[in-house]
């Protein structure tokens, strides 16, 4: 008998060469995480200058520099030069000894009170490059500088949100927030997938590839007649987040680029919503294709309970050039149509803010040494207004001035 041999015909498998590229990225990410952030690949966090200090915390300079000459508060450590700088731990111990000892009409811990709702925001954008994720993490960051107990959650597969933080899910075997959201018998409380961040007061829901399985068992929960957990599904977020509710103010969830069931999930459990969106005007043509699609579907499962009473939802318009023409006209273009829905503030592109991705960092985590100081102050300046707009509508939501 002849053994016939599969002729060589020079092509390759595209399943097991990308499988095998997968593979070698991943583990060449792992040695550069492990050479950046050692020991045990556990991400760190740096001092804050007394600016930054003043800034976060809403007081003057001069204030934080008389608490310290009289021995109140946090000792900072002070440079040979004189400067003072706060780690983050301090920055809360600051905020907390402000509220007992300040003036009582300011609230310097701004957590929920009686009768506060927890805060669900999620950022969406139906196009990837819109800066979404790179939003989400710099705003759950300033939040939990602010003083405010934050959750992230990060409902996209490719999990970079997970990654800025310094885990890498395949690696870490870190579970997703589809162990909460599963329909069979394996699912977990969501408090076993909770993880700290190098941030205080900022905890992650990490992401992994296996969150993709959620698109597919939900419509096949769906069409199971002995159950009504498929049908809704949109419950399930709001569900999950009971058992941890008290621990945190806002929840901040990085949705994934696309209008699947991880999207509606999120949109149907959120009390506010932030869209990302680029001033060009392909970008703009596929976010008009997004809420055409987003608004269908809300509005066809509107008669199973799935209504989405948001607070506030508000369009970003991230990696913004100023002086690029054709951006203006389409910012203006924007703002003409959505009026109040435009957040005051736009967000700039910023070669500090790509750059510091490049290492797995945010604004928050590098230090200014690293960049030109006018580059790195244009850019910390921008995140700051936006983050601060945006703390203003929580606080707003609260009945807070």
């Amino acid at each position: 008998m002849t053994t016939q041999s599969v002729p060589n015909t020079g092509k390759t498998d595209f399943a097991d060469e990308i499988l095998d590229q997968g593979k070698l990225i991943s583990d060449k990410l792992d040695l550069l995480r492990i050479e950046q952030f050692p020991p045990n690949a556990q991400k760190g966090l740096r001092l804050f200058g007394i600016a930054e200090v003043a800034e976060f915390l809403g007081v003057t300079q001069n204030h934080i520099k008389k608490l310290h000459l009289e021995g109140k508060g946090p000792s900072p450590v002070v440079s040979a030069s004189g400067r003072r700088s706060y780690s983050a731990e301090q920055i809360l111990e600051l905020r907390r000894f402000l509220d007992k000892n300040g003036r009582s009409e300011k609230f310097y811990v701004p957590h929920r009170r009686p009768g506060d709702d927890l805060q669900i925001l999620s950022v969406v954008n139906f196009k990837g490059g819109s800066g979404k994720t790179t939003t989400t993490a710099h705003l759950a960051q300033y939040l939990a500088l602010t003083g405010h107990r934050v959750l992230a959650i990060d409902l996209d597969p490719q999990a970079s949100l997970t990654a800025l933080h310094g885990i890498q899910p395949e690696l870490d075997n870190s579970p997703s927030l589809f162990e909460a959201l599963r329909y069979d018998d394996e699912i977990k409380p969501i408090s076993e997938i909770i993880r700290p961040t190098n941030f205080p007061g900022l905890d992650i829901v990490p992401a992994n590839l296996e969150l993709q399985e959620y698109e597919y068992e939900t419509p096949l929960a769906a069409t199971d007649r002995s159950s009504q957990e498929g049908r809704l599904f949109f419950t399930r977020l709001t569900r999950a987040l009971k058992e941890v509710e008290a621990d945190y103010d806002v929840v901040v969830i990085d949705c994934p680029p696309q209008l699947g069931y991880l999207t509606l999930t999120a949109l149907t459990a959120s009390t506010s919503v932030l869209i990302t969106v680029h001033p060009q005007m392909l970008d703009i043509l596929s976010m008009s294709q997004f809420l055409l699609m987003l608004g269908g579907i809300l509005d066809s499962i509107r008669g199973v309970g799935a209504s989405v009473k948001l607070n506030w939802f508000r369009y970003l318009v991230t990696r913004y050039e100023p002086t690029d023409g054709p951006q203006a006209q389409m910012v203006g273009f924007m703002q003409a149509m959505f009026g109040s829905r435009m957040l005051k503030n736009h967000m700039v592109k910023s070669t500090a803010i790509s750059d510091a991705g490049i290492t797995k960092q945010t604004l928050y985590e590098v230090e200014r040494v690293q960049f030109t100081r006018t580059t790195y102050d244009r850019a910390i300046g921008c995140l700051n207004d936006v983050n601060g707009e945006i703390a203003d509508l929580i606080h707003e939501a609260w009945g807070r001035k």
